[in-house]
């Protein structure tokens, strides 16, 4: 890819702000336990993967963070009170607490070693995880396909190539041409601010479109396949992703088109038997009553504002995993 979206040097983590994009570029530097957590809240990095990989190195600076004096539980609970919907998190801050829980008690050098050591693997395994679900998933689309995607899910939310574009990038690769409308992604605008973006940068033939055009792009039968990422997959299938993902698989369903999902183990939750259980995340109204700093609704108006909504297992064609494609409940013609 032509840029990072995090980096881990000179004892701090380093962010692309992707508040700022597209119109400036630029890292931020993390030092604290706060500055993490914030830089996850407020959405300088988001995406499940990518904040998974964040929050681990958040742990590494737990071990000499005066605010915390080392008590890693702490920061492990602040991390894990962040993002509650995106499992990825939760699982690299327990994988991260089992190598600080060892039965003997460590020197603060060593322990910060050891946690370091685990951090860059986890970056590691998640760039890697990416690289699969691309070749998995390329091999489900077809040269000159037109395909729809939903919310970022590309290297911006991951520490590789990303999941969902993660499948269109490996396809460009191996020759195929493809075609991606991308949706705005109300109230935040990550497709229209961060996938737009993104393909740009590759190269891709991308269309930005409002969150409501897409049924009529259905209708006239103008596109083959849709591709999302996830913040958490339960045991049955269903998947908690952007708020809308529902939306189009209720629309790909109707028009008898796949509905892919791209997601790496870290995203599947074992110990969630429903999407019914998984815990949606409710963000602050003002980001649907403003764009920027220009107000769109009356002052004091209700806001409901569910930052991810759970599209059923019925509804979906396939998870496409970095193990394996495995079948939804849906089955197309195509």
């Amino acid at each position: 890819m032509t840029f990072k979206t995090l980096e881990w040097h000179d004892n701090a983590l380093h962010l692309l702000d992707q508040r700022a994009l597209p119109s400036r570029v630029a890292m931020i530097p993390c030092r604290t336990v706060t500055e993490v957590a914030e830089a996850i809240r407020n959405l300088t990095v988001r995406g499940a993967p990518a904040i998974g990989v964040a929050a681990a190195y958040g742990m590494v600076l737990a071990v000499n963070d005066p605010a915390l004096g080392g008590a890693l539980d702490r920061a492990a609970e602040l991390f894990k009170s962040t993002r509650p919907t995106a499992i990825n998190l939760a699982w690299a801050i327990d994988r991260m607490m089992r190598v600080a829980n060892t039965s003997t008690p460590l020197e603060r050098r060593v322990l910060r070693s050891m946690l370091e050591r685990e951090a860059i693997t986890i970056h590691e395994e998640d760039a890697a995880m990416c690289r699969k679900i691309g070749e998995h998933g390329a091999a489900l689309l077809r040269d000159g396909m037109t395909i729809l995607t939903h919310c970022n899910a590309g290297a911006l939310a991951t520490a590789g190539i990303g999941t969902a574009l993660g499948v269109i990038y490996t396809a460009r690769d191996q020759g195929k041409t493809l075609r991606v409308f991308a949706d705005e992604t109300r109230p935040v605008l990550q497709g229209a601010r961060l996938t737009m973006w993104e393909l740009m940068q590759e190269g891709i033939d991308a269309t930005l479109i409002t969150d409501n055009t897409a049924a009529s792009l259905f209708g006239a039968g103008k596109i083959d396949a849709v591709i999302v990422g996830a913040d958490r997959i339960a045991r049955n299938g269903d998947v908690a992703n952007k708020i809308g993902t529902y939306n189009l698989a209720v629309l790909a369903a109707h028009h008898n088109v796949p509905f892919y999902v791209a997601a790496p183990q870290s995203t599947f939750d074992p110990n969630i038997a429903t999407g019914a259980e998984i815990p949606i995340e409710e963000r602050s109204g003002s980001e649907v009553t403003t764009i920027g700093a220009t107000r769109i609704a009356p002052d004091n108006c209700q806001v409901y504002s569910p930052a991810f909504d759970v599209t059923p297992n019925e509804l979906i064609t396939a998870i496409i995993s970095d193990t394996r494609i495995l079948p939804g409940g849906r089955f197309t013609k195509a």
